[in-house]
């Protein structure tokens, strides 16, 4: 009977559908085991074969757990905020929400046709209100919380005023802005309202601030920093600025040490491990305070500066400042104005990323303004140079040429001079190896002491003089919350008479996007949501009404930013568990059955991102009594790429001539990227293939060669900008989505990228041909199986492979089981093996990988149900064990045959045996031998 996989694919995938196979139960008896994929943003380009590589990974062994008797929840939704669906918004004015409708609906398709065993009953949308009520709900929650450090969690804001009315700020440790004064009791009884209110911002989780941030005029809006890449915008190219704005920010620094500690007891890879540990930035060291000296009418102010190294205080020459830092203004002399405010503008064109990786500029300003040293009272020059970041530490650095590379090389550039500090050598004339560790003073004060014990004096010297202290740093920021976008969640805040922020009651959830006739900020430079003619609270009906209706007294403005794309997916896991709840995020009875995420299996791009700033919300939660583990995913893993094989012609230099590949050796020629797709399997294309694929090339010049134009060919990252994307849906219409799950597994392990190649999954496909094929050996190769007595050569291959399957699935290495598959399919069909009690529990063992078509031998087998839910083959090791040995005879220690003889006979039984053969009488040619020597599980020889 011929395999038809569009068929069968087609039947199965519709009765799942219809039975609802994958529907996690709750309640349940069962263990739960919940396996999730990082939702995709669904675009409109659809699916590529480099996408569904980890979804593949995460359906096998959900699967798995099936058999295994487990109550598996798989969801499946969508990121379904974005940028990209409000710049196609801006370019055509269709409301984002069609546009990411069809999206959705071609993603649908296409992850159908893969046949992924998803729970769609518990499918999330980011951008339902339904869903983002939840993200509202918590930004609520954080608005409402503190950090008390003390108790090394979140409490409700409530408690901190509890303590302001009984003892004021003195003795609350808490995570707080840095310039939160001390009050009193009696202080803050006496502050006004709108005082109290402007106080419990600096100690809210979520808070109102004015933050350096990326800017891109021509997106109108603030970008992340993984959204920026060399100065310009991911999506568009488009300059980015940084720029000082007032955002919502969240609090993350407040749980910056538990977000490190929390790394050590979860089983994530270590490079991502690694990364957050980086990005967190712990550094033990001090606060140091250098005060500016004044000039005539100037007020003096005090420099923070934070060092892991105070022991080289005597090697400071001069100070550096982030050209943001918010002193610059202030201290910079008239006569250095417009050099300071001209370099300003230059480095805010720069990202701080893009300012991070320069080593080599040195560039800077002098403020004309000096400070003085805290221990020797020098006067330090003040410098602003973009090598020092206002995100990272206090924006401020103590400068030590003889300590730091980037200082020496500023220093040097500028002819500031560089302090002798190696017992009367100077830096030009040392070889610069030391620069970490040579840097003890020739002062008497530290002079002779170790690092530690330099800097614990230093320590002492400023805290005595009240000005420094031993000090931990992060160089993790407070996350900026702000985005100047339409398409993304409105924040639940409306703003009384004196700009204060207030939350909307929590029981008028969700505050749904406004209807808007343009997605471009407005005129007046507000953001997109400024368009909106109804978009004000009014108090009183608790309802949003028309902005004209605005008096400050009843009815308020609401707010115009929107939330950042990550607010939506820092707890979609948690409301997978009870996505249908109106009362609660997620009740305490099913966040108590299903608890955490068993394996999470995502991008390692996201781990300063969603990663990072998913932990923080879900630590918060499990602060404030919501959730039961501050962790929520016990194992990640990062799946690598899939590479595709891009394509290139060369356009000689500044004309429209194109040269095939051999001709273009030795000439002056450009790079141009076509569509792989037109592209032969011997890297030919056809000219007029690509004169019809795009309008540029309709008069162009092709030079072949011997009549053929070939293309140059690399291996890349499988995008749709470098047209060398495979469609998924070609792939399963050609060779069906089973060949197309193993070949995505059989390409290499999990974590590693790999590259693609289509004309590798025609023997994909024939391993599936062959599979069918040992259940069709009847009469016109129809359906048959046997019901007798495997063979114990049959029951070996079927046990090896069940124990091979078993543990790679286990250990995630998915291309070695395939290949496990192919062997055990071979040597089956090598020993015509038609039995049921083999063929049956095979069909089992494929299924996680080639679901559809297990589905359909298990329904030949004579089976009503679904094989989805039926028990895992058990593994029995007596298969395994070797119950003959096949002996080498030799005569006169050379082979003449072998023969097989059961393990437990007797060294005499074995020689009886031997002499008993007539092969033996054979070479002894009636002779008697003269000695037999028998190794048992060994050998035989016979001397004659």
């Amino acid at each position: 009977m011929f395999y038809d996989h569009k068929e069968i694919e087609a039947r199965w995938q519709r009765f799942w559908a219809e039975n609802q196979t994958f529907r996690a139960v709750y309640p349940s008896e069962k263990p739960k085991y919940y396996a999730l994929t990082m939702f995709p943003y669904p675009s409109g380009a659809g699916l590529h074969v480099g996408h569904p590589l980890g979804y593949i990974a995460c359906d096998i062994y959900a699967r798995f757990k099936r058999h295994q008797g487990y109550n598996v929840l798989q969801p499946m939704g969508y990121d379904s905020f974005g940028l990209p669906a409000e710049q196609y918004a801006i370019q055509t004015g269709q409301h984002p929400a069609v546009t990411t409708e069809a999206n959705i609906s071609r993603y649908r398709e296409q992850l159908d046709a893969i046949g992924f065993s998803y729970d769609w009953s518990r499918e999330v949308r980011t951008s339902r209100p339904r869903y983002y009520r939840w993200t509202q709900w918590v930004f609520m929650q954080l608005f409402d919380s503190w950090y008390n450090r003390e108790a090394d969690r979140a409490e409700p804001v409530s408690t901190l005023v509890e303590r302001f009315e009984a003892s004021g700020n003195q003795g609350v440790r808490a995570a707080c802005d840095a310039d939160t004064p001390e009050f009193s009791a009696g202080q803050w009884k006496a502050f006004s309202a709108a005082e109290k209110q402007r106080m419990l911002l600096k100690y809210r989780l979520t808070y109102l601030a004015e933050a350096e941030v990326n800017w891109c005029p021509e997106l109108g809006t603030v970008l992340a920093n993984d959204e920026v890449v060399n100065g310009v915008s991911e999506r568009g190219g488009f300059p980015v600025v940084r720029k000082k704005m007032t955002q919502w920010s969240m609090r993350i620094t407040a749980y910056a040490q538990r977000l490190l500690d929390g790394l050590q007891g979860i089983d994530w890879p270590q490079p991502l491990k690694d990364a957050q540990t980086n990005w967190i930035g712990r550094s033990q060291g001090a606060s140091v305070t250098f005060k500016t000296q004044p000039g005539p009418g100037q007020e003096a102010f005090d420099i923070e500066v934070f060092t892991t190294r105070p022991d080289t205080i005597f090697g400071v020459s001069f100070m550096t400042l982030a050209p943001e830092h918010e002193l610059v203004g202030k201290i910079t002399t008239p006569e250095q104005k417009d050099e300071v405010e001209a370099y300003v503008v230059a480095t805010a064109r720069r990202s701080e990323r893009e300012r991070m990786a320069d080593v080599k500029t040195v560039s800077g300003a002098f403020t004309g303004a000096y400070a003085t040293h805290p221990l020797t009272g020098e006067a330090v020059p003040v410098w602003i140079g973009d090598y020092v970041l206002a995100g990272y530490g206090t924006g401020a650095v103590m400068s030590v040429p003889c300590g730091d590379q980037r200082d020496y090389d500023f220093a040097r550039h500028f002819g500031i001079p560089i302090p002798n500090i190696f017992e009367g050598v100077s830096v030009e004339e040392e070889a610069y190896e030391d620069k970490q560790n040579a840097v003890i003073a020739n002062s008497g004060f530290i002079s002779g002491l170790g690092q530690k014990e330099a800097a614990m004096k230093v320590i002492e010297a400023l805290e005595a003089k009240g000005l420094g202290k031993g000090t931990i740093n992060y160089r993790l920021r407070d996350a900026v919350f702000s985005r100047q976008r339409y398409w993304g969640e409105p924040f639940p805040v409306y703003y009384d008479a004196e700009g204060l922020p207030h939350l909307i009651p929590e029981h008028c959830l969700p505050l749904e996007l406004p209807g808007v006739e343009k997605y471009l900020p407005t005129e007046t430079g507000e953001p997109p949501l400024g368009n909106a003619t109804r978009w004000a609270w009014d108090t009183e009906a608790e309802t949003v009404t028309e902005n004209a209706r605005i008096d400050h007294k009843t009815v308020f403005p609401l707010e115009l930013n929107t939330m950042p794309g990550w607010a939506g997916s820092s707890q979609y896991f948690n409301r997978y568990m009870d996505p249908d709840n109106e009362q609660a995020l997620v009740s305490s009875e099913a966040i108590g059955y299903w608890k955490d995420v068993d394996v999470y299996i995502g991008g390692s791009e996201h781990a300063t991102g969603h990663l990072l700033y998913s932990r923080f919300w879900q630590k918060f939660m499990y602060d404030r009594g919501w959730v039961p583990t501050d962790e929520y995913a016990r194992k990640l893993i990062n799946q690598g790429m899939i590479l595709g094989t891009s394509a290139f012609i060369h356009r000689k230099a500044g004309t429209q001539i194109y040269l095939s590949s051999g001709l273009a050796k030795g000439e002056q020629t450009e790079p141009i990227r076509v569509d792989a797709n037109l592209v032969n399997a011997s890297d030919e294309i056809d000219p007029e293939a690509i004169r019809k694929w795009q309008p540029q090339f309709a008069e162009a010049e092709f030079r072949t060669e011997g009549g053929v134009f070939k293309v140059d060919r690399e291996v890349e990252k499988m995008s749709k900008s470098k047209y060398n994307v495979v469609n998924p849906d070609q792939i399963c219409e050609e060779y069906g989505a089973d060949a197309l799950r193993l070949y995505e597994m059989f390409l290499g392990p999990l974590e590693q990228s790999k590259p693609w190649n289509t004309a590798g999954l025609s023997g994909v496909y024939g391993f599936l041909k062959k599979l069918w094929k040992l259940y069709h050996q009847g009469p016109d190769r129809s359906f048959e199986v046997l019901e007798g007595e495997p063979s114990a050569q049959n029951l070996k291959t079927l046990h090896k492979t069940i124990k091979k399957v078993t543990e790679d699935i286990q250990a995630f290495s998915f291309n070695t089981s395939v290949s496990s598959f192919m062997i055990c399919v071979n040597e089956l069909t090598a020993q015509h093996c038609r039995e049921r009690a083999v063929l049956e529990p095979l069909a089992i063992l494929i299924e996680p990988y080639a679901p559809h078509m297990a589905e359909e031998l298990w329904h030949k087998l004579g089976h009503t149900t679904s094989i989805a839910h039926v028990p895992y083959p058990e593994f029995n090791p007596a298969f395994l064990v070797e119950s003959t040995k096949e002996y080498p005879i030799s005569f006169n220690g050379k082979v003449r045959f072998t023969m097989e003889l059961p393990l437990d006979l007797s060294k005499e039984d074995i020689e009886a045996a031997v002499l008993a053969d007539s092969r033996t009488g054979e070479q002894l040619q009636g002779r008697p031998p003269k000695k037999v020597i028998v190794v048992p599980g060994r050998i035989v020889n016979i001397v004659g």
